[in-house]
């Protein structure tokens, strides 16, 4: 798997070289800014990208602002994002840039390396893989038809979209499996997805909220 990365910390730049070679990755460039990222990209046509969101010059949104313009030309180019925040007006737009193949987590991720190898490796393969963190708050900006749900069915919702059974929702929640049953019939009624013959309205609801329909 061949990565093109960009970092500004030399010693996590190195490190994540030193990492991903480790787990058989080829690191064919690894940038300390987003300068020359995009001609990269073209050049070195990498099967995923990874950044992080803050780079120089201002250290805002710069590595974010970047992915998703390069995913606006090249929308079937796995990402990878990586913060010590979640930047939500770019991280929700990040999501919709393109169908497969994108990414989002917090940097304390990293840590948990084989986590980290394995979430770099479904991005590329192209799944989307989103911190749990990051969905709550980007479900938590919705405003319609989100409203609509109770504090309980949002809390059910984010659970949902980290992938969670109904079990482990009941876990999670120290509620009865029948109970989050009637909370998720509850929300997908409120989100207008009635029961039919689709057995994915439980996804639809999820991806309806992480695109912002």
């Amino acid at each position: 798997m061949r990565v093109v990365l960009a970092e500004d910390s030399v010693l996590l730049r190195e490190g994540l070289v030193g990492l991903l070679q480790r787990f058989g990755c080829e690191v064919v460039a690894a940038l300390g800014s987003t300068d020359g990222l995009a001609d990269a990209v073209t050049r070195l046509t990498p099967d995923v990208l990874i950044t992080d969101v803050r780079l120089p010059p201002t250290f805002t949104d710069e590595g974010l602002r970047a992915a998703v313009a390069i995913r606006a030309r090249r929308p079937d180019l796995p990402v990878l994002v990586l913060s010590q925040y979640v930047e939500q007006t770019y991280a929700a737009e990040l999501l919709d840039s393109g169908h497969e193949g994108v990414g989002y987590l917090l940097k304390d991720r990293i840590g948990e390396v084989e986590e980290f190898v394995d979430a770099v490796r479904r991005v590329a393969a192209g799944h989307t893989v989103v911190d749990p963190h990051v969905v709550r708050q980007l479900l938590g900006r919705r405003k319609d038809p989100l409203h609509r749900l109770t504090p309980r069915e949002r809390e059910v919702l984010a659970l949902m979209a980290e992938g969670r059974s109904n079990a482990a929702i009941a876990r999670a929640m120290v509620i009865t499996e029948a109970a989050v049953a009637k909370h998720i019939s509850g929300l997908l009624g409120k989100l207008d997805l009635p029961p039919d013959a689709d057995d994915h309205r439980r996804v639809r609801a999820v991806l309806a909220y992480l695109r912002g329909r």
